[in-house]
């Protein structure tokens, strides 16, 4: 099965490509010619997702899955949310956005805050939705190298290591985003045992 992620995000896209089962080939939107920034112009996340997958299955023609992935946080009545990766602009600066966050969570004591994952899979006539939610708190300051976005300063539940000081693999199993793409990877197994 070949399926387009919807994504100009290397990050993302490699991690995808780690968690995807040999089965399902990934193509780019490189590969197809895409070149252009999708329009993300929901309000919500689910919207975004759904508008990716849509944008490129209408334009393209290519059965494809997106992701749009938010960070709610409690304390700023879910800010950033929607809009996390521009939460300090449209540069889309993952460092301008941390600092933006902590500085919004400086006097707060109520730090709870969950990672949420919506995937829109366009395949075939058929439009599908898969979410994932990580639970967690905002840490005071950045903590670990690795991960991006907001991966530094977000302290999974039950953990003691900030996304960003887990190993690939580890984020992996229990993320936001890996935790959506199961589900959407069971549903896409169940589709080829059928054929």
């Amino acid at each position: 099965m070949k399926l387009v992620f919807a994504t100009h995000n290397e990050h993302k896209l490699n991690e995808v490509q780690r968690m995807l089962p040999k089965e399902i080939t990934l193509l780019t939107l490189d590969e197809i010619g895409c070149f252009e920034d999708i329009p993300e112009t929901s309000n919500t996340i689910e919207g975004n997702a759904i508008q990716k997958a849509l944008y490129i299955k209408e334009k393209y023609g290519y059965d494809t899955f997106a992701d749009d992935t938010g960070l709610e946080v409690v304390a700023l009545d879910n800010a950033p949310g929607v809009y996390s990766a521009r939460y300090a602009g449209e540069a889309k600066d993952n460092e301008a956005n941390i600092d933006l966050l902590l500085a919004n969570m400086k006097d707060k004591q109520e730090r709870q805050a969950q990672f949420k994952t919506i995937f829109a899979l366009c395949l075939g006539e058929d439009l599908h939705t898969f979410e994932g939610i990580v639970r967690g708190e905002i840490t005071h300051e950045r903590k670990g190298e690795g991960g991006f976005g907001y991966d530094a300063v977000f302290l999974p539940e039950g953990y003691a290591d900030t996304f960003a000081q887990m190993s690939a693999d580890q984020k992996n199993s229990i993320s936001h985003r890996g935790r959506a793409l199961q589900k959407l990877t069971a549903f896409l197994r169940e589709v080829e045992i059928k054929k």
